[in-house]
């Protein structure tokens, strides 16, 4: 997935928060991208409008903060990123398909495997304990189950890294292992995660028509070269 454009980017995660993860391409364990689509608070603030993160509302508060003060838009910038990496480094290891992914044997992996995974873990707590200051619990008893809302990002200034870490902690605890997947870079895939809601659990690619489709091309093309008549 390389294209730039924010209207042709794809929304392929199935979760926000791997949609987060998957803001930059290819997706590798180390190295840097060919191309991050959060370089810019501007960058993040039309992503998280794209994937509903925020409505129109929420953005005309950011705005005028982040218009204001541009200190505080390059905070949620940093803060999102930093949530952006810890949250690949804690689920790119049991991804299935993603590079250096771990074997788990019975409900274990060595330690090993998981290097930097405390690290990656405590950045989470952290971002999460700070939005959890930021965060209201609102009575409402027309509710048709439970009693009360959460309100997630009433400060306008962290409202996007606010709401990005509860979802990746909602991920983290929740996920269904057998549904994470990575588009696989040793098929020339772009390493981006995803859920794998199919049916039969098929899926592969981030994207038939994106990563799918490109990686049928090429091995089409070298089918036909490796078939051709040499000419003489």
């Amino acid at each position: 997935m390389t294209d730039s454009s924010h209207a042709e980017f794809r929304i392929v995660g199935g979760h926000p928060a791997l949609d987060l993860v998957n803001t930059v391409s290819p997706r590798l364990p180390a190295g840097e991208p060919e191309h991050d689509y959060l370089a810019s608070p501007a960058d993040l603030l039309a992503w998280s409008r794209r994937i509903e993160l925020v409505d129109d509302a929420d953005r005309t508060a950011i705005e005028g903060i982040w218009g204001h003060a541009p200190e505080l838009a390059e905070k949620a910038l940093r803060a999102t990123l930093e949530i952006r990496e810890a949250t690949y480094d804690v689920l790119a290891p049991r991804a299935d398909g993603a590079v250096g992914a771990v074997v788990v044997t019975d409900g274990a992996a060595s330690d090993t495997a998981f290097q930097g995974e405390r690290s990656a873990f405590e950045r989470l707590m952290l971002r999460w304990s700070a939005a959890a200051a930021r965060s209201m619990l609102i009575p409402d008893t027309d509710r048709e189950q439970g009693i009360a809302e959460l309100l997630v990002g009433t400060s306008p200034a962290q409202l996007v890294p606010d709401r990005l870490v509860v979802a990746a902690v909602d991920l983290v605890r929740t996920v269904d292992l057998r549904q994470l997947k990575a588009c696989p870079v040793d098929e020339g895939g772009c390493g981006w995660l995803f859920l794998d809601r199919s049916r039969n659990g098929s899926r592969r690619w981030c994207a038939m028509e994106d990563c799918g489709t490109r990686v049928k091309i090429r091995r089409l093309g070298e089918r036909r070269r490796a078939t051709a008549v040499p000419a003489f």
